[in-house]
Parts: C-alpha cells; sequence; structure tokens
C-alpha cells in the first residue's frame, strides 16, 4: 500500500475503533483489552499489539482489520439507507403538524394576546404549586 492509503486507513480505522473494539475482542480474545484501548485508536498499534499477543503476522493481522472494516462500512450504509425513508417520513409528519396545528394555536394567540398569557401564567403557577407541594412533605 501507498503512504497516502495507509495514511487514509489509518485515520478510517482511528475513527471507527470505538466500533470495531468488540468485533476485535471477539476475533482475538487473548489480546487485553486495556491493551487495545492504550493504542488509542492507532492502526499500527493495534496490528503490532495483536502480531505479538497472538504469535500472527503483521500483514494477516493488517488484512483481517481490514475486512472487519469493510464489512462494518457496509453494515452502517445499509442502516443508514434502511433509516433514511424513516427520516423522510418524519419529516413529512413535521411539515404537516407544523402546517395544520401552528394556525390553530397561533390564531387564538393573535386574537387574545392577553388572555394566552394569562392562561400560561396560570398554568405556570399551578405546575409550580404541585411540584413544591410534593417537597415540602
Amino acid at each position: 500500500m501507498a503512504s497516502s492509503g495507509l495514511t487514509q486507513v489509518g485515520e478510517r480505522f482511528r475513527e471507527r475503533f470505538t466500533e470495531l473494539l468488540p468485533e476485535i475482542q471477539e476475533r482475538w480474545p487473548q489480546v487485553a483489552h486495556e491493551a487495545l484501548t492504550n493504542t488509542r485508536g492507532s492502526f499500527d498499534e493495534v496490528v503490532a499489539v495483536i502480531a505479538a499477543q497472538t504469535g500472527r503476522t503483521s500483514a494477516v493481522v493488517q488484512e483481517q482489520l481490514l475486512e472487519f472494516m469493510d464489512v462494518a462500512g457496509e453494515q452502517t450504509r445499509k442502516l443508514g439507507d434502511s433509516l433514511q425513508p424513516l427520516e423522510e417520513q418524519l419529516e413529512r409528519l413535521l411539515d404537516d403538524l407544523n402546517a395544520n396545528l401552528r394556525p390553530k394555536i397561533e390564531s387564538p394567540v393573535r386574537e387574545r394576546p392577553l388572555l394566552a398569557v394569562g392562561i400560561a401564567a396560570g398554568v405556570g403557577l399551578l405546575a409550580g404549586l404541585i411540584l413544591s407541594g410534593g417537597r415540602r412533605r
């Protein structure tokens, strides 16, 4: 791999290290969790720690870690794709709610602003009394 390619892999690995750590621990249970976390997500250091504690070659460990990153990346993309329709549906619902409910709330407030302020103050006072009454006991 070229130097810039390794740098990009190292940065991507560091960003996703926390997400990949459980999978790494499952694959290499003999590697101490503390030893892995002490690497702070450095790809080269993680490779060295795993290779030293498992007797595997650095090249094999590096290849397996890259596979983990690819699999995790694909899973993340699939999850993002599956959430997109829900996000769009929520946007539409919020737009509908805003379009339908806002006029119903704003109209009475604009027509009688003092009444609206008085009601809000009364509700606030009532809530305060109820909440403070529970503390006195």
